[in-house]
Order: C-alpha cells, then sequence, then structure tokens
C-alpha cells in the first residue's frame, strides 16, 4: 500500500541513510535532480552492494554530463563517509528500493520531504554480482559499424578499430543527452516526421558519427531527424553519399569549406568534430549566423593564439608558462577554448567545455557544448573578462573577427 506524507527533511535523510548502510536490505539507490537555487556536484548517483574478493563493498556511481565515474567503498567506515557525503550534496530526489519496500523522497521548495512508500508484493532477492556488462548505445554488430568498417562479418569491433568504437560510443552519450535535455528544457524543439530535427556536421569527413548520430536517434531515439554532411573533398561526398544509399539512410552530403556553405532551411543541431584550427571557430560562427539551438564542437589544433602568443609580450607573471614549448602549447589550447566559450556566451549561449573521450583515445578530447537560451549579451561580467583576457596577453581570436564580420 502506498503512503505519501511531508516530512522533516533531515529525520528522512537519515531514515533512508539507515536503509543505504544495509547490505542486507538495500537493493538500489538513486538520488538525481537539485533543490531550489543549488546544484550538486554530480547530475545523478547510484548506490548498491558488490562481492568483491576483498568482502562486501558499497558500489558508487557517479555521472556528471557526460561520464559515469565508480568507486567501491568497503562495508563499515568507508562506506558510510561516502554515503554522508552524498546525503550532504543538494540532490532534489532520491528513490531507494530495498528488498520488501520502495522508497521515494523528494525536496519541496521548502526544504521538506515529501516521502512517498510502496510496499512489495513479494521480497525480492538482493543482488550483490559484481560482473555487470556495460551497456551498449549501439551493439557491436549493428549494420551501421560493418558497413563503415568497423566490425567485421562476424559483428564484432575489429581490434584496429576499438578506438574508433569507443569514440563512436562517447559521442553518442554526449550527443544522445545534450539532444534530449534541450527537446526537455525547451530550447530545442521535438522533432516530427514532417519537421525532422535538421543536423549539420560540418568537415564530416567519412561521417563515421554522422552515420552512427542518425542511426542512434532515429533507431533507438525514434527521433526522427535530416542529416546534412558538409567537407572540402569530392572524394568524401561520393564515398559518404554511396554508404548512405547502404544503409537507406535519407542523408545529403555537400561539397564546400565549413566558413563558405549555405545551407536553407538553416540547421538546428551543429557538429564539427575535430576541425583543425580556425576551422572550429568558422564552425561556431556559422552556428550563430544559422541561429543553430545546440553546438558541439570539439576541436583539433590551436595554431593561431598558439602563434600570437609567441609574438606577443608575455602579460606579468606567466613568463614561466610561456617559456617552454609544451606548456606554451597547453596555455594556447585553454586560452583558445576558454575565449570560444565566453565568445559564444556572449551570443546567448549556455556553454559547457566537457571531455570527449578519455585521454588514452585521443589527446584532443575537449568539446564544447553550446546550448542558445536568449539573445546576445551586451555587457556584464562575461564581457569583461573577456575584454580584459584578451588586452592582457594581446591576442586576437579568429572568432570575434568572423562574429564581428
Amino acid at each position: 500500500m502506498a503512503q505519501a506524507t511531508t516530512q522533516p527533511l533531515l529525520r528522512e535523510l537519515n531514515r533512508l541513510r539507515s536503509l543505504i548502510l544495509d547490505p542486507d536490505v538495500l537493493v538500489k539507490a538513486v538520488a538525481s535532480g537539485r533543490q531550489k537555487g543549488e546544484v550538486p556536484t554530480w547530475r545523478r548517483a547510484e548506490l548498491r552492494y558488490v562481492d568483491l574478493k576483498a568482502g562486501t563493498h558499497l558500489q558508487i556511481t557517479t555521472y556528471d554530463q557526460t561520464q559515469a565515474f565508480t568507486e567501491n567503498h568497503a562495508v563499515g567506515d568507508a562506506s558510510r563517509d561516502a554515503v554522508d557525503a552524498l546525503l550532504d550534496e543538494p540532490f532534489g530526489d532520491w528513490h531507494v528500493d530495498t528488498a520488501t519496500q520502495s522508497h521515494g523522497l523528494k525536496v519541496t521548495k521548502k526544504l521538506e520531504a515529501i516521502v512517498h512508500t510502496t510496499d512489495r508484493a513479494a521480497p525480492v532477492e538482493v543482488a550483490r554480482g559484481h560482473d555487470k556488462p556495460k551497456e551498449r548505445l549501439l551493439p557491436e554488430n549493428d549494420p551501421v559499424f560493418l558497413v563503415l568498417g568497423i566490425s567485421d562479418d562476424e559483428g564484432r569491433i575489429k581490434p584496429s578499430r576499438q578506438s574508433k568504437y569507443r569514440q563512436v560510443e562517447e559521442f553518442l552519450r554526449l550527443l544522445d543527452s545534450s539532444i534530449i535535455e534541450a527537446i526537455d528544457k525547451g530550447h530545442l524543439r521535438r522533432p516530427t516526421l514532417e519537421e525532422p530535427l535538421r543536423i549539420v556536421d560540418l568537415g564530416c569527413g567519412n561521417a563515421y558519427l554522422t552515420f552512427a548520430a542518425e542511426r542512434y536517434l532515429t533507431g533507438v531515439r525514434k527521433l526522427p531527424v535530416r542529416l546534412t554532411g558538409v567537407d572540402v573533398k569530392e572524394q568524401s561526398r561520393e564515398h559518404n553519399s554511396s554508404v548512405a544509399a547502404e544503409l537507406g539512410v535519407d542523408a545529403e552530403f555537400v561539397v564546400g569549406t565549413i566558413g563558405g556553405v549555405s545551407l536553407d532551411p538553416a540547421p538546428e543541431v551543429v557538429l564539427a568534430l575535430h576541425a583543425c584550427d580556425t576551422a572550429t571557430d568558422e564552425a561556431l560562427a556559422q552556428a550563430v549566423g544559422w541561429g543553430a539551438q545546440l553546438v558541439l564542437a570539439a576541436p583539433c589544433c590551436h595554431h593561431d593564439i598558439a602563434a600570437q602568443i609567441r609574438k606577443a609580450p608575455t602579460p606579468s607573471p606567466y613568463a614561466m608558462l610561456t617559456r617552454h614549448g609544451i606548456l606554451r602549447e597547453r596555455l594556447a589550447d585553454t586560452l583558445t577554448d576558454g575565449l570560444r566559450a565566453s565568445l559564444m556566451r556572449l551570443q546567448g549561449y549556455r556553454v559547457d567545455v566537457v571531455q570527449f573521450v578519455e585521454s588514452q583515445h585521443t589527446p584532443r578530447n575537449t568539446m564544447l557544448r553550446a546550448v542558445r537560451t536568449g539573445g546576445p549579451v551586451k555587457g556584464g561580467s562575461v564581457r569583461k573578462e573577456y575584454d580584459e583576457l584578451v588586452a592582457a596577453w594581446g591576442i586576437h581570436p579568429k572568432l570575434a573577427e568572423l562574429l564581428d564580420a
């Protein structure tokens, strides 16, 4: 029988704490959402017990916007400290499943707890198996991987293509969460069969990620999309059009430069993955010009700002950061993407700079995710910080030049 009551928040969190800390009772606990005016460290946290060689541990998996992080804590002081740390986070919702009941807790604006408890029809067994297969967004034997040459005829990823498969998986996770969140928050319209979501991949190359995105969004998410790939090479257009025909994908591939292509109607989602140096700036400027609602750009190479830093006097006290070539290059990478994020914010976008794939798979693993949330910003702290930064370093970002033009 279900019961829903309003109770003091601290008391109810303490009650859930006792359930979570009992390995013989807890099936799974999930924390998500956020309290009014607060932002927890993690987007979501999942807790369950696992039996390891070293004994029973509380396994906690936390999620940011793109990745999952799993840690195992020995039962006792370690697990109590880990649970207390999560309970101190301003999560807005807790859901705790036990062997006999399901408990829900929602935090109100007044910081009270709305508690909902449901009895199970029959007790369930507390499973503590450790080896849980990782969920794949697209299976290894998906036709898109076979046609693209990533998997073999038996539907297994080729050893030489494991890194590419990993890159595709991580990209799809980021694309999926970005599109769904933008739709749910009203920043991106929900597509229909009559008006599919318009997505462009600028500098698409052989379009691995383009085809994987189409396959996942239409086949798994059931979102109608219309994809366009742009690349400067005619060979890429011919190759990608052939692959699209083999897969039965309704996609268009055109020859053109990132900064010179004209698309009508304008795309709503812009992808620019590993466009070299200022080609990323051209992609961001195109997205702004089109009024794109969502932009995902993974930069590659940062020669423009790096060259400017070499020629301009280094502001005090940062000489030690530009004296050594490798540090100067890394600083240029950070400055370039930081300035790009600021310029996009000034254009009315909410911008996150996130890790695209883990560094062992590619050194170019940064992605700028921009969601259009309003109109251009004329002044304020963002403009002040940007102006002070470029003035201090004596640099002129390519993106600023393109946006002014």
